[in-house]
């Protein structure tokens, strides 16, 4: 991966740009110089700095790649209400390839058809945001650990659901930790579940064991030390049951759920409908809400790529026909 740890991935606010239709039709040396005030736009916003200047060509023949061909192509439904939109954010200079290998870190694990009832005077939306139990976004950095701030998101959010504080945990610690897994270079979230059950490890504050966005030596306390610990989870495939996921969330808190997230690399917002399948799974996310009040319902999906990605560091995916298999693998934590 050429150039993956060499400069800072982190973005400030999502810029956008207009790009003439008539730059598909020429040369890729023109349409780069072309765009070279667009590029230089780009690498001052989100304050790039590359090693070489073969690194800066490598970088803008991508940035120019995405935004003129991948995202016409994302943008081919944007025409359906509510629809989402892709253009320039903070990956626009990374190839698919890199963005899969540092940022989609997930495994899934087969889960379980669900049995239960099914979701019945649900209230038309729900987001457990309005309830103050739902910690800010966070951001991941170039680290494959997504499956280690869903577990620790959906963890802290039923410990504020039971009535104590909302406290941020460490999501290092469960990097560092939880050996089923591989840290930075991926996981699962209910293995990493399945590992905090059965140890009965206590998750300590964040401020204690604070996130370095690399995999490291485990820290261990003692049993008497502070913090929160799993006790049980459940892990259920809701695929055509979404209504009974919905009663889930409602029921249980917010949800670690497992998604292909390939196209999210060129998201700004909306709602996701098309361009990412059931079949390949791939990013860990929290589900912390739906809204079935409009036109389209949607699940309203924290992930962790910070608050300037999406909307405000959210992303929306339609309810019904398990878009971007989000109703696959889904897990619920008990205190």
């Amino acid at each position: 991966m050429r150039g993956c740890h060499r400069y800072s991935v982190g973005a400030l606010t999502v810029l956008t740009l207009v790009f003439p239709s008539c730059c598909q039709n020429v040369s890729t040396e023109e349409t780069l110089t072309d765009s070279a005030v667009d590029f230089h736009s780009f690498r001052e916003h989100f304050h790039r700095k590359y090693d070489v200047n073969s690194e800066e060509f490598h970088r803008r023949h991508l940035y120019y790649q995405n935004s003129t061909r991948r995202h016409a192509y994302l943008n081919k439904f944007s025409s359906t209400p509510h629809s989402a939109n892709y253009g320039i954010n903070k990956f626009s200079d990374l190839s698919q390839k890199e963005f899969r290998d540092l940022y989609l870190g997930a495994s899934a694990d087969r889960a379980p058809r669900f049995s239960g009832l099914k979701g019945e005077g649900l209230p038309a939306k729900f987001d457990w945001r309005d309830k103050a139990v739902v910690a800010p976004v966070q951001d991941q950095q170039a680290c494959g650990s997504c499956w280690a701030f869903s577990v620790v998101g959906a963890t802290q959010s039923v410990h504020a659901i039971g009535g104590s504080p909302l406290a941020q945990l460490s999501v290092q610690q469960v990097v560092d930790c939880s050996f089923q897994n591989k840290g930075c270079s991926g996981g699962s979230p209910v293995r990493a579940l399945d590992w905090l059950k059965r140890t009965r490890v206590k998750l300590v504050p964040q401020t204690e064991y604070p996130y370095k966005a690399r995999t490291g030596i485990c820290h261990f306390f003692s049993q008497s030390h502070g913090g929160v610990a799993v006790k049980n989870f459940t892990a259920h495939d809701f695929s055509g049951q979404e209504e009974a996921m919905m009663g889930q969330l409602v029921e249980r808190g917010p949800l670690a759920a497992i998604v292909d997230a390939v196209s999210w690399q060129d998201y700004l917002g909306g709602i996701i409908q098309h361009h990412c399948s059931s079949q390949w799974s791939n990013h860990a996310v929290l589900v912390v809400g739906y809204n079935t009040d409009g036109d389209i319902p949607y699940w309203i999906v924290q992930n962790s790529w910070g608050s300037t990605w999406g909307n405000e560091g959210y992303v929306y995916i339609r309810i019904g026909g398990n878009v971007c298999g989000i109703a696959d693998s889904v897990a619920a934590v008990l205190l």
